[in-house]
């Protein structure tokens, strides 16, 4: 499709995680790197692990997600941006139109910079102090 790459090296995925902002949603995760020495078009990539479901359901989230990310990538995608989208569970299941709005969500979030709570912040496993 005209207006956006993807990505396909490992290399590519691990310096978005790496280096990149992250944002959650109920259908999807996505994760951006803005290149700034780059002004080419936005470059995307798609992963699914098996948590969310065999291969039939891992295959179904991609085609998803890829739909997804052609449709808005073009438009609301930054040039000269990477960005990877994570399969959650809920991508198979969760309404298409829902998808859409998980993925705009996102886009608003990693474009603006909203910080994510600070991890000092978060509720955090373990052991619990006994109270008396």
């Amino acid at each position: 499709m005209p207006g956006v790459e993807r990505l396909k090296r490992r290399g590519e995925f691990l310096e978005v995680a790496g280096q990149g902002r992250k944002w959650a949603m109920p259908g999807l995760v996505l994760q951006a790197l803005h290149r700034p020495d780059d002004g080419r078009a936005p470059r995307y990539g798609l992963t699914a692990s098996r948590k969310v479901g065999g291969a039939v359901a891992r295959n179904r989230a991609r085609r998803r997600l890829r739909a997804l990310a052609e449709r808005w990538l073009p438009e609301a995608g930054q040039s000269g941006t990477d960005y990877v989208l994570i399969a959650r569970a809920g991508t198979v299941t969760r309404p298409f139109d829902a998808l859409e709005q998980d993925l705009r969500t996102a886009l608003e979030r990693v474009v603006a910079g909203r910080p994510a709570r600070p991890s000092a912040d978060r509720p955090r496993g373990g052991r619990r102090e006994a109270r008396s």
